[in-house]
């Protein structure tokens, strides 16, 4: 999806396996200079008017993370340029920065600076001294550009850490999930595990976690949407592999809607169809 992001009323009902009616977007946003990928959605739990989108635009030199309102317009003073490929963002609620201070945060890849980045929202202070690298242990360059983030929130302890995936990778262990704390020096971001199989087909790109379920879910764009425990002390087996047959060739962008009772859905970017595939959550 190339200048602008769409965002989409989604229908309830619906299944995979029956084509529905076009939906048409409710809202464009405006262009952006470079090339657009990947958006997230803070929520002013306080003030849900004033709530921010968040989406990359690529480019080497110049890329950014831009903010836009709820018309779409660009929010100049809580835009970040200047970014080396930002890839792919996400938000989470409620880091613990210090004994006396919740905090909101964004956190975004850097592919060429082989880092994350974070920043606190919606102030957009950095946070990162400049930026946490990753994949540290790989020789080589083209295993070390990282892509795809997600943030996951223990639910029952509150610790936070981030999932990264990257350009090129093993078979085993492609993604990376590092745990943030801070602490009198600041934060850091310190390495949990390696895991996660990759078919060798295409990359790995979007990552989703599902906080309340306790999953991460991502696209191996090549044969479907592989999905794990988030919390590292569950263990690094699968627990499915899913989806692949409903998808023309790439499987791009995962979105979650939660509901109650462990209801909602999987929402995943059929690229090359132009269409959305939507999973029941409780099923997959």
């Amino acid at each position: 999806m190339k200048y602008f992001f769409l965002i989409l009323s989604v229908l309830l009902f619906i299944s995979c396996k029956k084509q529905l009616p076009e939906i048409r977007p409710t809202l464009v946003t405006e262009k952006v200079p470079h090339d657009s990928d990947d958006p997230a959605i803070w929520i002013n739990k306080e003030n849900p008017e004033q709530s921010i989108v968040f989406g990359t635009d690529k480019d080497e030199v110049n890329g950014g993370v831009y903010a836009f309102d709820l018309n779409g317009k660009i929010i100049k003073e809580k835009s970040i340029t200047g970014i080396s490929y930002p890839n792919n963002v996400d938000v989470e609620y409620g880091f613990k920065l210090n004994d006396s201070t919740d905090i909101d945060i964004l956190m975004f890849t850097e592919r060429e600076k082989h880092q994350i980045r974070l920043f606190s929202v919606p102030d957009m202070v950095p946070l990162d001294n400049g930026g946490f690298k990753v994949f540290e242990d790989e020789t080589d360059t083209e295993m070390k550009r990282p892509m795809g983030i997600s943030i996951y929130r223990n639910p029952q302890t509150g610790a936070i850490s981030t999932i990264v995936s990257r350009k090129n990778g093993p078979t085993e262990g492609y993604l990376y999930q590092y745990e943030l704390t801070s602490d009198s020096t600041g934060v850091k971001a310190t390495l949990l595990r390696k895991f996660g199989k990759f078919s060798g087909k295409k990359e790995i790109e979007a990552i989703a976690v599902d906080d309340e379920s306790g999953y991460i879910y991502y696209s191996d764009e090549g044969v479907g949407i592989r999905k794990y425990y988030a919390n590292p002390s569950k263990g690094n087996d699968e627990i499915s592999l899913f989806g692949g047959e409903y998808f023309k060739d790439d499987i791009e962008g995962i979105a979650i809607a939660t509901y109650a009772n462990n209801t909602g859905f999987i929402i995943v970017s059929n690229q090359q169809d132009h269409t959305f595939n939507i999973f029941k959550r409780g099923d997959n």
